[in-house]
């Protein structure tokens, strides 16, 4: 796993590209790319990663990121051990910031479009009821013609641009976009690391280990790449799975606890509150 700037085949040349994937599991390169991209998720789930934003994911699922920002979208465990029992859909549409035009985003008439796509920079997230509105159009746009394509995402961005607060959730807490490749290989291990194996007392010189850096060196690094320490982004990790256990499954709130690594009951009930608003069991209760 490698965080780098990609530029796929499929993009040369194009200002837009727009295609459905139906495979096992997701792409699990934690990347980022020069283009704009809207995901649409429509079958699947698991912890997305989006700048700094840590967050489960499930069907439904609605994100516009922005160029250059890292991202990834990691599915549960069961999907990459299903051995193609279990399917993801995703519609992926990438596109640049002229793609119907330059300076077409500049005149006054596309203004909040203009400015969903300088907010996209931190990635945009969009309420379950504004994807299921948009269901139809998303699902649809890979089997119309290029031009039908162009078209449709424009006035797709345009219904987005147009969504109130409540609708819009900012992702990252600041401007993670990366313009460089340095040190990509550490931070990728790293996440990979943690991704899969948080259910264990992962320490500190574990993963400074991973990195092939001392604990001081690493924590400096991964402060600057991630923009939280280690243990702030080990517990989001497990906390967003707890909350994906608790949605989906019956299991007893004190084995979640220890499921997703945690050791006391009280501390795990402190970092979901901290995390997500309220505890472990007053988050069942309002689901």
């Amino acid at each position: 796993m490698k965080l780098v700037l990609k530029n796929p085949e499929n993009f040369v040349g194009q200002k837009i590209s727009i295609f459905k994937k139906e495979v096992p599991c997701l792409d699990t390169a934690w990347h980022y790319h020069a283009e704009f991209e809207l995901i649409y998720i429509s079958r699947s789930s698991g912890i997305r990663f989006v700048g700094d934003s840590v967050a489960h994911f499930s069907a439904g699922d609605l994100v516009l990121v922005g160029s250059y920002l890292p991202h990834l979208w990691r599915n549960e465990e069961t999907y990459y051990e299903s051995e193609g029992n279990l399917m993801v859909e995703t519609i992926i549409m990438k596109f640049t910031s002229n793609f119907m035009g330059t300076d077409t985003f500049d005149n006054p008439e596309f203004n909040s479009i203009k400015n969903l796509l300088e907010q996209s920079k931190f990635g945009v997230s969009f309420s379950a009821a504004i994807a299921n509105q948009l269901n139809a159009e998303l699902m649809d746009i890979t089997a119309v013609s290029p031009a039908e394509q162009s078209m449709s995402l424009l006035n797709i961005l345009y219904r987005l641009s147009l969504t109130s607060p409540e609708d819009r959730i900012v992702l990252s807490s600041s401007d993670m976009r990366q313009f460089s490749t340095e040190s990509p290989d550490r931070l990728d291990s790293v996440i990979r690391y943690i991704s899969e194996n948080y259910k264990s007392d992962i320490s500190l010189g574990d993963v400074a280990d991973v990195a092939c850096m001392t604990t001081n060196s690493f924590c400096r690094f991964f402060k600057k790449m991630t923009n939280k320490s280690f243990t702030e982004f080990l517990n989001e990790i497990r906390i967003r799975n707890a909350s994906r256990m608790l949605i989906q499954e019956s299991t007893p709130i004190s084995e979640v606890c220890y499921n997703v690594g945690y050791k006391s009951i009280p501390n795990f009930n402190k970092q979901f509150k901290a995390i997500m608003g309220e505890t472990p069991k007053g988050y069942r209760y309002n689901l």
